[in-house]
């Protein structure tokens, strides 16, 4: 692959659709949702039946606005829906009600861990369309028009990154920021954010741009990886041999990792924009600007900047901790009670994530304020890590309070020194193979002896006072 593409500069501008978190869609009161049996919530305003009139969800443009302000966008005080025409199945009205002159916000940059800035052309408010689905050649294709009229942004990027590794980077930028927002819920198994990817190559330094190609609807960071990489192959191999790219947009078909032909595609097609006639020019204020910034939080990457500048946490600490807002969330309502950063990210990094599944929407199943306490009580010395980590299971279980559980479980009785050295001068006489061991490399089994006295004193005894005793004893 490299044998071409080094000769080659790769140029990618990407169309990110991103389903907005409202409760019901754009130009209607029907339900936002995901699932919903075929057809079900559809209404003649979303499926363009003859005299009905679109009234606009302002909670959309307040979303839209918001992913404005994530990105450092321009908004627009005066912004225009316009009928985009096209007929395809699964449009309904054979028009899409978009943004064409007077998107609602242009301009705008993501910022890149390499320090590189990929620019935004546009981010602009429309209606999904419905959803084709091929059951087989004798019964067809079907279509749901449920996702019809459901409000999206598309965010429209620059000509200005390089690689699959960048366009996936930036991608998750864009994810993180709409989630932790909650501008959008960008579940991409269920299409909730989607990606366009326009990719072309030139001579390596050129500055002329070549023919570019567009692959449709990449739903998953995967299949934006492969796509790019197979399609930039595949144009290196014809421009290196001589051949000419098609001006055209491809389909990616996952299962068989490779793109196909699906139509060529004109340098401007004509889908006949006009105004809306039933939609009025929407005007935005900078009231209604500070309205919506008022509401916003700080973002992801902000978040890492301060853990790991002022918190002192390591970079992979803060991209996991980062990694959803309620785990960000999650993790400073620890600090409130117990302010010590490093060891509730233990807790939380090790400890607690292994109780949800990897990609479901969770909720830690113990409190903040029970977890906190918890890691002070270890912190303090008052229980070890291994009688915490039972604790916690119990508040789990029973739902009660950690002190209230120790009191009850008994938890606070301490280990003394004399008991811990009578366990040692124990094993030391009835093991001779753990002295010899000892003797010759005792980091080998420091473990085993700490074992021992834990699983004889059902795990209270201080781990680090124990293995200062051992010492005193095998020494």
């Amino acid at each position: 692959m490299m044998g071409y593409l080094d000769k080659f500069d790769i140029v990618i501008g990407l169309e990110i659709h991103a389903e907005l978190s409202t409760k019901t869609k754009v130009f209607c009161s029907c339900k936002n949702e995901f699932g919903a049996e075929p057809n079900s919530n559809t209404c003649p305003v979303c499926t363009g039946m003859p005299g009905a009139l679109p009234v606009l969800n302002r909670y959309a443009v307040e979303l839209a606005i918001k992913a404005s302000l994530s990105f450092g966008c321009k908004i627009s005080p005066y912004t225009v829906f316009e009928r985009k025409n096209y007929f395809y199945p699964d449009l309904s009205k054979a028009y899409q009600i978009s943004q064409l002159v007077y998107p609602l916000n242009v301009g705008g940059q993501i910022v890149l861990d390499s320090g590189k800035v990929v620019r935004l052309n546009r981010i602009h408010l429309e209606e999904d369309a419905g959803k084709l689905t091929h059951i087989s050649k004798v019964v067809g294709t079907l279509v749901d028009y449920n996702r019809g009229g459901t409000p999206l942004i598309e965010i429209v990027t620059e000509p200005d990154i390089s690689s699959a590794d960048e366009a996936v980077e930036f991608l998750k930028k864009v994810r993180e920021a709409l989630m932790f927002e909650d501008i959008a819920r960008c579940k991409m198994e269920e299409g909730g954010l989607r990606c366009d990817v326009n990719l072309s190559l030139k001579p390596k330094g050129s500055t002329e741009f070549g023919t570019r190609t567009e692959m449709k609807n990449l739903n998953s960071f995967k299949s934006v990886q492969r796509a790019i990489e197979f399609e930039a192959k595949r144009q290196a191999e014809i421009l290196f041999e001589g051949g000419k790219i098609a001006q055209e947009t491809r389909k990616w078909d996952d299962d068989k990792g490779k793109s196909l032909a699906m139509r060529s595609k004109e340098q401007a097609q004509d889908y006949r924009y006009f105004p809306d006639p039933d939609l009025l020019p929407i005007k935005i204020s900078e009231e209604n600007i500070e309205n919506v910034r008022k509401e916003m939080v700080m973002l992801p990457s902000d978040r890492r900047k301060i853990y790991v500048e002022k918190l002192g946490l390591p970079e992979y600490d803060a991209k996991i901790l980062t990694s959803s807002k309620y785990i960000s969330d999650y993790f400073e309502t620890c600090l409130k009670t117990f302010d010590s950063p490093k060891k509730i990210s233990n807790w939380i990094m090790v400890d607690l994530l292994k109780l949800v599944k990897e990609g479901e929407e969770f909720v830690f199943p113990i409190s903040e304020q029970d977890l906190a306490c918890i890691i002070k009580m270890v912190e303090e010395k008052q229980i070890n890590k291994t009688i915490g980590l039972q604790l916690m299971e119990k508040v789990i279980e029973t739902g009660k309070e950690p002190l209230t559980l120790a009191k009850e479980m008994n938890l606070f009785v301490t280990i003394s020194d004399e008991q811990i050295l009578q366990l040692l001068e124990k094993l030391k006489a009835e093991n001779e193979k753990v002295v010899a061991d000892f003797k010759v490399s005792s980091e080998k089994v420091v473990g085993f002896i700490v074992g021992y006295v834990m699983k004889n004193t059902g795990g209270k005894a201080n781990g680090t006072r124990v293995k200062e005793l051992i010492k005193k004893v095998f020494d």
